[in-house]
């Protein structure tokens, strides 16, 4: 796992990206995925956003994070959280002791992972009969905004690939990664940005420029355009479909 991607990025991170509609909550305790005696490892958990959402109906859940300045940024959520244990590791290498959770979730992170070592690693930390879910707030690549915005997105940044570096969202592609039968189901999630949050939004990702890089300010301008286009009474819609993979492995 790339660890430095998101250097100097938390504080954005954290302010601009989704939540996860509370259907994808009530889907999971439907299905029994999840329930309040639930242990749960959140790996790649970022800034916590998933996480929090999480411990609300969980026993308990294991924040794993290697980027220094996300997992900082979520400790000082975690501070009034009793539930939830902050944990300096990665994806492949959890430092989890074996078969100590019955559920692991992976946030906006799975595409960053090394797939057949952190496989092999939730084989390890997963109780019997433990399950994996997989979650993605993913921009709609038929709304003209998100058409418009990677358009400036491949001017601008040399490692844009598309939405979350590219991945294949099929079902198909994830069948190496999950054993037998498993499920996807999608949820609409549709978010209100003004002008500060679009922006923000587009600076959080890994493949946005910095404010110490040459084409930060002309980014900026050129995102800004985007939202200018498209606002109206000074937000925007900026439509997200949150697909959730499930199954054991």
């Amino acid at each position: 796992m790339n660890t430095n991607k998101f250097d100097l990025k938390g504080n954005v991170y954290s302010k601009a990206r989704p939540n996860y509609p509370d259907a994808l909550f009530s889907f999971l305790l439907a299905e029994r995925v999840i329930d309040k005696n639930t242990i749960a490892a959140d790996i790649g958990s970022g800034t916590g956003i998933f996480t929090i959402a999480l411990s609300k109906f969980i026993k308990s859940v294991l924040a794993v994070e290697p980027n220094e300045d996300m997992r900082i940024k979520a400790e000082e959520k975690y501070k009034t959280i009793a539930n939830i244990t902050s944990i300096n590791a990665t994806a492949e290498n959890t430092l989890l002791t074996d078969c100590s959770v019955d559920l692991i979730t992976v946030a906006q992170a799975f595409h960053w992972f090394d797939r057949v070592v952190f496989k092999n690693e939730c084989k390890r930390i997963l109780k019997p009969n433990g399950k994996v879910v997989l979650v993605w707030n993913d921009r709609d690549s038929d709304s003209e905004i998100i058409k418009d915005n990677f358009v400036v997105n491949k001017k601008y940044c040399k490692d844009f690939k598309g939405s979350s570096n590219g991945i294949d969202f099929s079902k198909a592609a994830f069948s190496d990664f999950f054993s037998g039968e498993f499920e996807l189901v999608e949820f609409c999630n549709n978010l209100i940005y003004t002008r500060e949050d679009f922006i923000a939004r587009n600076l959080s990702s890994s493949y946005a420029p910095k404010e110490k890089d040459l084409i930060y300010d002309d980014y900026i301008k050129a995102v800004g355009k985007v939202f200018d286009k498209y606002q109206s009474n000074g937000t925007v819609k900026y439509p997200y479909i949150t697909r959730c993979y499930f199954g054991t492995i």
